[in-house]
């Protein structure tokens, strides 16, 4: 990817108070540049204000309560405005800032069964905190190092098929079967056959995603979320006989009008403790180690990825202000919290910015004025039906699954941890069982073989944690408080 040029000659010496704070010109750029670029971000990841509450408002907490996908539409695009732009001041980094996903599939099918939604972002909260604790303490960097890279990039993996049958299963192009042998099945009624209108956007909407990445157009996701929805509202409009409930939680009709006050009601609305009363306190731990990992992984990669696109790495490869950089992905972990909308960390789709020429965080400052105008435009993202949103999540199911190129699968030792570490995830229908079993088995199998000694003091804490984590229940019985 290379980065779009001007026509207009770059000045040699910063020219404003705005090039001298944040380096344009220093790092080869131009304000139109980064205006270029923070657009460019903002229209590839912008499905995110749709697709984060879909992910969300689809989960059911303890006592059976929904998050309302007005407020998560809010909540998503006011918290991913404030964090792209500290992220842009105060790191300097075109890294825009939104609702991870992976890591709100964590908190909508994993945690919030367990306890209730304020418990579930009062733990994401505590996530957040624990982040920043890492980066403060060099801790971070240490949990990393701890962890084989294949088992990094199997969870990746993992995440991606687990994502993807998230989405099959909530277009309804898979479905549970009726009395039958087989788990799951084609169609809506999992009788091998794809029935209703709301299959065909899905079909459509797939298919188009999948060209348009193969083509590699910018925002290929957001335009196939909105090419989908147009062909569902023709549908909904035109047809007869389709009940709302086919739809799922959205029924593609226009609203009464397109632009409303943001109802932000869902922020502040978490609770610290509630998730180790509920969850319990393994449990509760083990829920934050799992989306610790999953955060800052994800961070990482696309930090370090990125300021290298932009060609910003050192001679020794480091990035940029790199402490004040992973402190501010903590900070975002717990403003997702606090906005009730899940951990939000940096996205790879500033790329899109990044090749537009994007070097400095001003390209942030743009894209976070973007969300801002978003915000006020909730009502016509209520129009978009799973139907249309939910190809998305099997195209980064996609993206996140290319990882799996990099894995050993010669080497059985790190390869069937790997491999249980990618399949359990969507098998179990959960992020945190894939994680543990790896680790488990990779430490098994290093000892079994002999190499114990491979094995870091933190990597064996963690793997007794996620022991203790699936001992839970005979553990319980064998003190007497089952």
């Amino acid at each position: 990817m290379t980065a779009a040029t001007d026509t207009e000659p770059a000045a040699r010496t910063p020219q404003t108070r705005l090039d001298s704070y944040f380096g344009i010109t220093r790092r080869g750029s131009s304000t139109p540049r980064e205006l270029r670029g923070g657009v460019a971000t903002f229209f590839t990841m912008a499905y995110i204000i749709v697709l984060n509450p879909i992910i969300l408002s689809s989960g059911v907490d303890k006592f059976h309560h929904h998050l309302s996908f007005t407020q998560l539409s809010a909540a998503t695009a006011f918290i991913a405005a404030c964090m792209t732009f500290i992220m842009g001041v105060g790191g300097n980094l075109p890294l825009a800032i939104a609702a991870g996903l992976g890591l709100d599939a964590v908190v909508a099918f994993q945690i919030a069964p367990t306890t209730s939604w304020a418990d579930a972002m009062g733990l994401v909260v505590i996530e957040g905190i624990g982040i920043c604790v890492l980066v403060v303490t060099g801790l971070r960097q240490a949990i990393m190092d701890a962890i084989p890279l294949p088992l990094k990039q199997a969870i990746s993996v993992g995440i991606g098929l687990f994502i993807a049958f998230i989405g099959l299963v909530d277009s309804g192009f898979v479905h549970t079967p009726a009395g039958a042998a087989t788990p799951v099945g084609l169609g809506a009624n999992g009788g091998g056959t794809l029935v209703g209108w709301p299959t065909v956007v899905f079909v459509v909407g797939l298919l188009l995603t999948i060209v348009l990445l193969s083509k590699r157009v910018p925002g290929a996701i957001l335009v196939s979320i909105v090419t989908a929805t147009i062909l569902a509202l023709i549908i909904e409009a035109i047809a007869t006989h389709i009940p709302d409930a086919a739809w799922g939680t959205q029924v593609p009709k226009w609203p009464d009008k397109v632009t409303a006050t943001p109802d932000l009601g869902l922020l502040g609305q978490f609770s610290i403790g509630g998730g180790f009363r509920h969850a319990g306190v393994i449990t509760a731990i083990v829920f934050i180690f799992t989306l610790i990992l999953s955060d800052f992984f994800d961070a990482m990669g696309t930090i370090v990825g990125i300021s290298s696109e932009a060609g910003l790495l050192d001679e020794r490869g480091r990035v940029p202000n790199i402490g004040r950089v992973l402190f501010i992905d903590g900070v975002a972990a717990i403003g997702g919290g606090m906005g009730s909308c899940s951990s939000n960390t940096c996205f790879i789709e500033s790329a899109a910015g990044v090749g537009e020429g994007a070097r400095t965080g001003l390209a942030n400052v743009f894209t976070a004025l973007l969300f801002v105008v978003a915000l006020f435009f909730t009502p016509i993202y209520s129009i978009v039906p799973s139907a249309a949103a939910t190809p998305a999540l099997v195209a980064v199911g996609f993206l996140l699954m290319t990882q799996v190129k990099s894995i050993p699968w010669d080497d059985w030792d790190i390869a069937i941890p790997a491999f249980l570490t990618i399949v359990l995830m969507p098998f179990t229908y959960s992020i945190t069982n894939g994680i543990g079993a790896g680790f488990i088995a990779y430490v098994v199998l290093r000892t079994v073989r002999g190499r114990w000694r491979d094995i870091t003091p933190l990597l064996w804490i963690i793997t007794v944690l996620f022991a203790a984590y699936f001992a839970l229940h005979p553990i319980k019985q064998a003190l007497g408080v089952a």
